[in-house]
């Protein structure tokens, strides 16, 4: 009876009237974004594709080691909790003993970083019968490149919905992501961090390159006065001069010729 336990799928996310169904589509967008091993960004969340489950849907911000308050959460969240939770932290939604394996678990998704679906028992003192609920939490970077958010979705039972319920943890399952010990393998289009490794996109196409032309040399200032005063003492200061020319004059040349005219030159 031991053999084969490995292949028994637990039927408990499908039972009659709590389907957990947004848990598994909120997973397979999150593992759609993904690029690699790695973890998608916050900013990459696009409502339109959580269309279906947005009232189920929060957003988590990480504020201190094992807590993370709300930044947005669904109509659905808010009712649960009996008044809008954003800017609360989410432990406050949970009994005394619940709240330390909440952090814990919460610690350990982002330092991992891992997958954490929780299942939970609702607790209200008004309530007769007792009433189950799944959460999913599903770790997002930061628009710094830290694992500092997350991406929620919290279903329960069909219900009355009461006033100041809290919640107890009935089981913690954790699913490590990326290159963690003993995650699985996954392959996907590298991420813009890994261009390093490809050919540069940026990098011009010769077909369709265009030559440039070097620029010519340009005459320096001290040149342009020799080829004022040779034209001065050749009395053509209306035509241009030979450059090459006066290049080719000698130092002998020049003694003989009387200096009737003294250059300074300054490059300030």
């Amino acid at each position: 009876m031991t053999t084969g336990q490995d292949k028994v799928v637990s039927m408990n996310r499908f039972r009659k009237g709590g389907t957990p169904s947004p848990l598994r589509q909120a997973e397979a967008y999150w593992t759609a974004l993904r690029r690699g091993d790695d973890v998608p960004s916050r900013s990459q969340i696009d409502p339109r594709g959580l269309e279906n489950i947005l009232s189920n849907t929060f957003i988590l911000e990480r504020i201190a080691p094992g807590i993370a308050r709300f930044r947005l959460a669904g109509t659905l969240v808010n009712e649960m909790a009996g008044m809008e939770v954003r800017g609360m932290p989410v432990t406050a939604f949970f009994t005394t003993e619940a709240r330390k394996q909440l952090s814990s678990a919460m610690e350990h998704m982002f330092e991992t970083p891992a997958i954490v679906e929780l299942e939970l028992q609702i607790e209200a003192p008004r309530q007769r019968t007792p009433r189950e609920a799944r959460m999913l939490l599903l770790p997002l970077r930061s628009d710094l490149g830290d694992i500092s958010r997350v991406l929620g979705v919290l279903v329960a039972d069909e219900g009355t919905a009461a006033t100041s319920q809290r919640f107890s943890i009935t089981s913690i399952e954790m699913r490590t992501v990326g290159n963690a010990p003993g995650s699985a393998e996954f392959k996907a289009k590298p991420r813009a961090a890994d261009r390093d490794q490809r050919p540069d996109v940026n990098q011009p196409n010769p077909g369709f390159a265009e030559t440039q032309a070097r620029f010519k040399p340009e005459r320096s200032l001290l040149e342009e006065a020799k080829a004022l005063l040779e034209r001065s003492r050749a009395g053509k200061l209306g035509e241009p001069a030979d450059t090459a020319a006066i290049a080719a004059d000698t130092t002998e040349n020049k003694r003989k010729r009387a200096s009737h005219l003294r250059l300074v030159v300054s490059r300030d």
